[in-house]
Parts: C-alpha cells; structure tokens; sequence
C-alpha cells in the first residue's frame, strides 16, 4: 500500500464502508474492508502517480466528503456522528474511481494492472484478487458495495477521468 496515501485510502474506506455497510457479521464486515481498501489503494495510487502528485495532495488536502455525504443522503446523519474529522481526509475523485472498481471487476483488473505505469508499481495494492475476482461469498459480505446501481451516482462524478487515466499513452511519431 502506498504508504504516503494511507490517510486517504483509510479515509475512502471508512466512507464507502459508511454508505454502503457490510452484511451483518464480523467476518462480513471484514471482507467488505479488504474489498474497499483494494478498491481505494488501487484508485488513490492511480489518482497520485507520482511522488509529486503525493506531496501536492498532502499540501491542497483532499477536500473532504461533503459532495459525496450529499449525494447518499449521509450529510443528514452526519451532526449525530462524535467524530468527524476523518471526512477531511476524504478524496471524492478517489471514491468515485473506487467505486467503479467495485462494480466492475473488469474494469478493476484494467486498473490494477495500470499501477505499474506508477511510480507505486504493481504491488502498491498486493494481491488485488478480492477486487478483480470477487468470489461469491465476497459479494454476499458486501452486497450494496459491489451493486452497481447504488455504487452509480457515485462512480459517476468521475468515472471519464478515470478512463482517461487508464488511456493506453499515444506512441510518438
């Protein structure tokens, strides 16, 4: 995981995990965890190639979970909740382009393979397998997490860039 991002990654998490919980059950909760976290880690190292990007998002912050908290409804919740400050470490591009990696495998494994054009290389998000060949009883642990239709306002904010992101680059002539 790269660790320069582990405050956004975390934070991208705990979001998606928030707005689309786990089934009931510890060993659910825990499969959704590693599957957000794969889907973040990938995404957030793709967001941030470079060491520079890295240092530029720790510098402008990364904006927070308000537009994304609005879109779910969870901004209604969010006066009730003690501690709030892990939501300034939310990055929406980060979230939306998870999102996409958990609807579709596909596109996740495109994704994952895409990381050794970064400076984080491929093993920046380890075995991503929960998130490229999501077993059976991984979409059971997370059924709202990996529904495409709930997962599609939000993966909708930013999924042309990630696409542009994931663009083989154009050989020179």
């Amino acid at each position: 995981m790269p660790s320069d991002l582990s405050h956004v990654i975390a934070a991208a998490t705990r979001w998606l995990l928030t707005a689309f919980p786990a089934a009931a059950g510890a060993m659910n909760y825990a499969l959704a965890e590693a599957q957000a976290r794969q889907a973040a880690t990938v995404a957030a190292a793709l967001r941030c190639p470079t060491t520079l990007d890295v240092e530029l998002l720790n510098v402008l912050g990364p904006g927070g979970s308000d537009r994304l908290d609005a879109l779910t409804g969870a901004d209604r919740h969010r006066a009730e909740e003690a501690d709030r400050s892990w939501r300034t470490w939310v990055d929406e591009t980060v979230v939306s382009w998870a999102a996409n990696l958990l609807a579709d495998p596909h596109l996740a494994a495109r994704a994952a393979s895409a990381l050794s054009a970064t400076e984080h290389g491929t093993g920046a998000a380890g075995d991503a397998r929960r998130l490229t060949v999501p077993s059976r009883r991984d979409h059971d642990a997370a059924p709202l997490l990996r529904h495409p239709d709930l997962l599609g306002p939000i993966a909708g904010l930013h999924r042309a860039a990630l696409f542009d992101a994931l663009a083989p680059e154009p050989t020179g002539a």
